[in-house]
């Protein structure tokens, strides 16, 4: 279920004295399965892009296609049953009077009965890790990083294909932010479900996952596997980004470790290297 976007440009209040364009010509495709990441500096485009995947926004000019589904149709209602988005501070769209309630929100929007609501329901709790017990709970008594698990429990019972996620991890702390991401990545494995994740931290974007977007004013800059677009440091830096803070250690052990390897862009691989380097002196 590919995500095909074609010479996609969009533009915030065309014709006003506020116009301002946000995406310039953008050619794009995402296969089914990938685990794709969007890094850019605010402004950059990111959350413009993946807004157009659903049809929150529709193209100034260009086209979107989902699964043979343009997003310019007037009938969406298909389109977002495949492509659910959770954006950044997820929390923020928990509303009902219980934890139940809000997973079971979207499924019943779908007209599905109540019997499969409620499979459906505790399916997706169990996927987010958390368990039944919670979901006669008000969703406003739970801890941050269950209230986003909850958040994204919602999404996932409408069972899309497509999954996006724009900032999931802003304002947790290191153990919240780690546990999120890998309870996201074993979701992309168990669910094998497209995963776009858009986040401005490298490091997390490096460790997990497999292809990496990087926009710059409006437009696609870089485009390629994490090891390709970290290794050049230079130009990620010329734009405002910055590599993982790993590679930038590696390079400096170089200075002092000529043979070490600095193409490293996550800490599992710095750990390998550099055992692998003491090991050869020892």
């Amino acid at each position: 279920m590919p995500i095909i976007v074609e010479n996609l440009s969009y533009t915030y209040m065309k014709g006003s004295p506020f116009e301002r364009a946000a995406l310039r010509n953008i050619n794009l495709k995402i296969d089914d399965g990938e685990y794709v990441g969007i890094i850019g500096h605010t402004g950059s485009g990111k959350s413009t892009l993946v807004q157009h995947f659903n049809g929150l926004l529709k193209p100034t000019s260009g086209r979107v296609v989902v699964n043979g589904m343009d997003t310019m149709s007037k009938n969406l209602r298909d389109l977002r049953r495949i492509v659910g988005i959770v954006f950044q501070y997820p929390e923020h769209q928990l509303f009902e009077e219980t934890v139940y309630k809000d997973i079971a929100f979207g499924p019943l929007k779908m007209g599905l009965d109540e019997k499969e609501t409620d499979t459906r329901v505790k399916e997706a709790i169990s996927k987010v890790g958390l368990g039944e017990e919670l979901l006669n709970k008000l969703p406003f008594e739970l801890s941050g990083g269950q209230k986003r698990r909850v958040a994204i429990a919602g999404v996932l019972a409408m069972k899309p294909e497509i999954l996006v996620l724009d900032e999931p991890i802003a304002g947790l702390d290191p153990g919240g932010r780690d546990e999120l991401l890998g309870f996201i990545t074993n979701l992309h494995k168990s669910m094998r479900v497209t995963v776009i994740l858009v986040s401005h931290r490298m490091e997390d974007i490096a460790r997990h996952t497999k292809r990496v977007i990087v926009m710059n004013r409006g437009m696609i800059e870089m485009d390629g596997k994490p090891a390709e677009v970290f290794r050049d440091v230079e130009r990620l830096e010329e734009i405002g980004l910055s590599a993982p803070q790993i590679t930038y250690l590696m390079r400096k052990l170089k200075a002092v470790m000529p043979e070490i390897r600095d193409d490293i862009y996550t800490v599992e691989e710095a750990k390998k290297e550099i055992s692998k380097y003491i090991g050869h002196l020892l």
